[in-house]
């Protein structure tokens, strides 16, 4: 407050009482002041029940029963937009690529090569016009399976971690195009393996997809006996690739399908070890998930048996006796890594299993190549004699 004794102009300050410190600044003792500034966001008004508007509005006239009636259909029109199908768009340049992975294009490349290796060790002269059409045929079907395959299991891919990607989780491909993509595989794939190679490598063929596709898929969810009908279904190619050499079914033929049959177990069951989780959180009975002892127990028990067939081989007269001798160390450590699967139980000897898998096949495969038992001489002059007196002569 001023004061003016003798005017004069004097200032007396009054001491301001100490106020209380608000709740959100710290105590001095703590530690130097700070200031904290706390920033609220705006909250946008409820809107009104209808009824309330409707009551509201009545007595005033029709203008705001107007004006309510444009706001609903707005929410309404909103709605069904939000509700409509969106039309979906696909790239030229991108279907390639998306068509790779709904045939599961390294899968597919797999089996064409085991076809090949059946084709290679029939004991037949090599033809390599057969050749092409029995791989491009066996192609073809192994794309068209694994397409319907996939249309069958969006539901459950989409909810595991490996498959959550697919072109049709994704949606990035239309179900109508994966049939009808898979249409145009399988058809002209049987009719190719069917009239330009054999009809037993058709029928096969033909089989092979009906397996996979209606028996094999559906199974996945009902029954562990999924896998050895999946090892079936593996184990054909090689026996198409046989059969397509010689048109008929000899126990070379059966000898390569075991070998499948049996190199399947280590390699699938070490590698569902490893996606025990994505497996049960997609609702599939795998061995890895229900029967934990018995996956170990038939990974161990088909690294055997690839010994026993291995040595099988020069009795049916496939390979010479030295196939035996040089596939020893490959079987040997393939066994040795599914006796530790079995004893550790961990990821680490799951992961080792898988791998070696993945290199053991091709190598087992090439060494028997190589031991191949040669044709006959007679059966080789025959054949040059009936190509010589199949020439015109000039």
């Amino acid at each position: 407050y001023v004061t003016q004794p003798n005017k004069e102009l004097r200032q007396r300050v009054k001491p301001k009482s100490d106020s209380v410190p608000p709740p959100f600044q710290e105590s001095p003792q703590l530690g130097p002041e700070k200031t904290v500034t706390l920033k609220i966001r705006p909250i946008s008004p409820v809107p009104p029940p209808l009824s309330e508007t409707l009551a509201g509005n009545e007595p005033t006239g029709a203008a705001p029963v107007e004006e309510m009636g444009g706001s609903a259909s707005t929410l309404e029109a909103g709605s069904k937009d939000d509700r409509h199908w969106k039309e979906m768009k696909l790239q030229l340049n991108e279907l390639p690529g998306i068509l790779a992975r709904l045939s599961k294009i390294k899968l597919t490349a797999l089996v064409v090569s085991t076809a090949s290796a059946g084709f290679a060790m029939a004991p037949v002269p090599f033809d390599a016009t057969r050749f092409l059409l029995a791989s491009l045929g066996t192609g073809l079907a192994s794309c068209a399976a694994n397409s319907i395959n996939q249309f069958f299991e969006v539901p459950f891919d989409s909810n595991m971690n490996r498959t959550k990607n697919r072109p049709l989780v994704r949606g990035q491909i239309s179900p109508l195009l994966t049939v009808g993509f898979a249409a145009a595989c399988a058809v002209p794939g049987i009719a190719l393996l069917t009239l330009a190679v054999n009809p037993l490598t058709g029928a096969l063929g033909a089989f092979n997809i009906f397996l996979y596709t209606c028996c094999y898929t559906p199974l996945k969810r009902v029954s562990i006996a999924n896998t050895w009908v999946g090892a079936v279904v593996g184990a054909i190619p090689p026996v198409m690739g046989w059969t397509a050499a010689t048109g008929s079914l000899d126990a070379g033929a059966m000898l390569l399908g075991g070998i499948l049959y049996s190199w399947q177990f280590p390699h699938f069951n070490a590698l569902s070890w490893g996606l025990r989780e994505d497996y049960s959180r997609g609702g599939y009975c795998m061995m890895s998930v229900t029967h934990p002892a018995l996956c170990r127990r038939v990974a161990l028990r088909h690294c055997l048996a690839l010994l026993g067939l291995s040595t099988v081989a020069p009795v049916l007269h496939v390979t010479t006796w030295t196939f035996p001798i040089i596939s020893l160390p490959l079987n040997l450590y393939i066994s040795y890594l599914g006796f530790r699967f079995y004893k550790d139980a961990d990821r680490s000897s799951s992961r080792r299993l898988f791998f070696c898998s993945l290199w053991h096949l091709p190598l087992l495969l090439l060494v028997m190549f190589t031991c191949k038992k040669p044709l006959p001489e007679k059966e080789e002059k025959g054949d040059l004699l009936a190509g010589n007196h199949g020439k015109a002569v000039p």
